[in-house]
């Protein structure tokens, strides 16, 4: 039985001698059919398909119920210290005045960077192994005592006489008369230039001491 014939001894008596004939409308319904089913079938097995789940990430852990846990906030640095200090070395050394140094050093690494102490100066005052911190002064030789606030809220000195050139601190001299702290930054800045004061007179040299403030300071300054 080829091309759709059928033999007229099969088919009931009715339909023998007729052909069946399929018209064009009918192929079209066929095709949409089998379309539909195919698609339909398609969306079955890719719905049938498993769904690969994510990793989880370390950082973001989740609960047994699946709603993620925030990542725990970083504690804050503490403030890192600065990596240069600047400390002030007054007293008995060669070369007094600020010195600009790294943090980590100590007392003895500020001393040396000051020229050293003098000859005969006594440094047991001194913690030598002390870390040293931005903005202090270190006196050399002399007590370091605390200064004692007048009711003015300016320290008193805590020696009585002649105030020692080599040794005076910017506050020290700012206690002198007719002296303010533009002209005792001038007298440090002399002795860090010039080094120790030898005589009295070499402080005619700094600039803004005329005769007569020479006149009035020299009773109450030594060497």
């Amino acid at each position: 039985m080829r091309g759709g014939w059928i033999p007229d001894t099969v088919l009931p008596e009715r339909l023998r001698g007729t052909r069946l004939t399929v018209a064009p409308r009918h192929l079209i319904v066929i095709a949409l059919v089998l379309a539909a089913g195919l698609t339909w079938a398609g969306c079955s097995v890719l719905r049938s398909r498993p769904e690969p789940i994510p990793e989880r990430s370390a950082e973001t852990p989740t609960l047994t119920t699946g709603s993620p846990v925030a990542a725990p906030t970083p504690a804050a640095k503490p403030p890192t210290p600065p990596t240069t200090l600047v400390v002030h070395v007054a007293g008995k050394v060669r070369r007094p005045g600020l010195i600009h140094t790294k943090s980590g050093n100590r007392v003895a690494d500020a001393l040396e960077a000051a020229g050293g102490a003098l000859p005969g100066t006594d440094l047991t005052t001194l913690n030598l192994a002390r870390p040293l911190t931005d903005g202090e002064q270190i006196l050399v030789g002399t007590p370091n005592l605390p200064p004692t606030t007048a009711s003015s809220g300016r320290p008193t000195p805590t020696t009585t006489g002649p105030t020692d050139l080599n040794t005076a601190t910017l506050d020290q001299l700012d206690d002198l008369p007719g002296v303010g702290p533009v002209l005792a930054q001038r007298i440090l800045d002399y002795r860090t230039e010039h080094g120790r004061f030898t005589t009295i007179d070499q402080l005619q040299e700094v600039s803004g001491v005329g005769t007569k403030k020479y006149e009035d300071l020299k009773p109450h300054v030594r060497i």
